[in-house]
């Protein structure tokens, strides 16, 4: 039987793993960039030759309810949700404008709510599905000069365990990973020094890779059904 999965923020990093580690698992995709559309589909088209899969690029800001409205018309059946378009800032709360504490938000915690309201009926048709959210080690203690960001992942937190509760009857999990220190360009306006102080706090002594969240993407996956409404935290013992 084909299944088939969503990733939002496909392009590089994280997403960009998550996806060919479900490219590998046999899942046919589904990708979405708010702006990277050219380097989206050369991916798509290596993921498909590599892995004998389908894979669609759509370019979609994840943050604007009609653009996700129109790109679940495209799709007309889901096994798999993976919520991991997201954005920071870094910066003292007293500076930052309402318009940049908005696009935070609805970016890393509106469009959460945008897909997974299309998402869901899909899964109820099936009996089945999954909801995994890539959420982040400062939605559960916070960060200094993150404070819109830790606040959008501590509410991520939260919906997580909501949906899970509100979705276990129909038997569709809902899970979120929180990552701890990726090496990923979100993390490249740390300097040499911020990351070697950072990785000296960390118990395994590195930072962790986008391949890893993969793996525990896939993990999660083929975990028991029972396996619902928890924060897995990824971040090599730091937290």
């Amino acid at each position: 039987m084909k299944t088939f999965a969503l990733v939002t923020g496909a392009s590089r990093g994280i997403g960009r793993s998550i996806a060919e580690s479900l490219a590998k698992d046999g899942y046919h995709l589904v990708l979405t960039c708010h702006k990277s559309l050219e380097q989206l589909t050369s991916f798509a088209e290596y993921l498909e030759k590599e892995y004998n899969i389908t894979c669609t690029a759509r370019q979609c800001d994840m943050k604007n309810a009609e653009a996700v409205r129109l790109l679940f018309e495209e799709i007309p059946t889901l096994d798999l949700l993976i919520n991991n378009a997201g954005i920071s800032y870094v910066g003292l709360l007293q500076d930052m404008t309402p318009e940049e504490w908005d696009e935070v938000m609805s970016t890393n915690l509106s469009s959460v709510f945008y897909t997974s309201k299309y998402a869901i009926p899909l899964m109820l048709q099936k009996g089945a599905g999954h909801i995994i959210n890539i959420s982040s080690v400062w939605g559960n203690i916070g960060a200094s000069t993150e404070t819109a960001y830790s606040a959008s992942k501590g509410g991520l937190n939260a919906f997580t365990k909501a949906l899970a509760k509100e979705l276990a009857p129909s038997g569709i999990q809902v899970n979120a990973i929180a990552c701890g220190l990726i090496d990923t360009q979100m993390n490249s306006h740390l300097s040499e020094d911020d990351l070697t102080a950072l990785t000296e706090e960390i118990p395994a002594g590195r930072m962790g890779t986008p391949e890893e969240v993969g793996a525990a993407v896939i993990s999660l996956l083929h975990m028991p059904s029972y396996l619902t409404g928890q924060i897995i935290t990824l971040d090599g013992g730091w937290t």
